[in-house]
């Protein structure tokens, strides 16, 4: 099975013998070129019996190999290819050795073909679901991933991927120095434990949140100023527009902020797997915490689902109701209606 629709289209192209749509399938698509080790050729050049010729080897995202800590992937497109191709006889190899290989013949008539294609799909958009069928799909691992998922939608990566990379090595660094000033094993590990503690919502917010979750809700409909006096009116107004949108039920209520802060540690735990900065081992057992950590404070996705809205609107939107408001509305909708989505089909406790 392919790991992801990328290469389910790739294969498909190449079964019909489609040149144009192996093209098309790789298009917008982000691929992955080896970084040379010290005292290595800056492109990985190799004679290929199947091509029989010289090619340059790409992968697609669902191609990558498992986590490696030395071995380190750029991402490029297929327009940079074509503007920085460096032989007219060389061939452009996508996942040799795979049963989702493809050759494409790279003079100048192709490249000029491939600078098309880019430009008529353009790049990647976010806020794409992303299933990678060779990751978890069951189980604890899958469902602490599954509290990232927010972000994986955010960035249309594979919600259920704990690998090689989250974007690519370089790009996993910088987030993590630029977002969180991260720079070693150290700080990753301590940006975790305060993510896992809820750290970085608004604790006054937080505990108001819990005090009202603990209130029956015959209480609050009996003294609405008793309900809503230790709120911001901020939440309140979010909470009245959630439930117009249909984030939130008729009656229901944000029960905690926590889930943003556990959406960002499955995505901090990638991005230090990106950045080398924690091995597989410990990245599965932090994501396992995150998932039992969530069902410490929820009691099903669609709880956990209006947290990290509530969490993420305060935190970036800020009652404007704007293209952050919009971007949380799209990514809840995408992950809570779409049939293949985590939150759909996988169990929450």
């Amino acid at each position: 099975m392919p790991p992801t629709d990328t290469e389910r289209r790739l294969c498909e192209a190449t079964a019909r013998g489609d040149r144009d749509g192996q093209v098309a399938a790789i298009a917008g698509e982000d691929l992955y070129l080896a970084a040379p080790q010290p005292g290595q050729d800056a492109l990985p050049v190799y004679e290929d019996p199947v091509a029989g010729g010289t090619c340059i080897p790409v992968l697609t995202r669902g191609m990558l190999p498992p986590w490696q800590p030395q071995q380190f992937f750029d991402r490029v497109s297929l327009a940079e290819l074509a503007e920085d191709w460096p032989n007219d006889r060389w061939r452009l190899a996508v996942n040799p050795g795979t049963p989702c290989a493809a050759y494409l013949a790279a003079v100048p008539a192709q490249r000029a073909g491939w600078l098309r294609a880019r430009a008529q799909v353009g790049a990647r958009p976010g806020g794409l679901l992303v299933t990678h069928f060779g990751g978890p799909l069951h189980g604890p691992l899958a469902q602490g991933l599954a509290c990232g998922a927010p972000l994986a939608v955010q960035h249309s990566v594979p919600w259920n991927e704990l690998g090689t990379v989250f974007l690519d090595h370089a790009a996993d660094a910088r987030t993590l120095y630029e977002q969180w000033s991260v720079t070693d094993h150290t700080g990753w590990q301590q940006r975790l434990d305060q993510l896992l503690g809820g750290q970085f919502v608004p604790a006054g917010t937080e505990t108001a949140l819990r005090a009202r979750a603990q209130r029956p809700a015959t209480e609050d409909a009996g003294d609405t100023t008793a309900a809503t006096a230790e709120l911001p009116a901020l939440v309140t107004s979010y909470e009245e527009r959630f439930r117009a949108d249909g984030l939130l039920p008729p009656d229901g209520r944000v029960a905690s902020l926590r889930a943003l802060d556990l959406a960002h540690a499955v995505a901090l735990v990638r991005w230090g797997l990106g950045a080398r900065l924690c091995a597989p081992q410990q990245a599965e057992q932090a994501v396992t915490q995150v998932g039992a950590r969530a069902r410490e404070t929820y009691g099903s996705w669609q709880e956990f689902a209006a947290g990290y809205a509530l969490g993420r609107v305060l935190a970036f939107d800020n009652g404007w109701f704007g293209p952050q408001y919009a971007e949380t509305l799209h990514l809840h909708r995408v992950l809570t209606q779409d049939p293949s989505s985590p939150w759909q089909g996988l169990p929450f406790a």
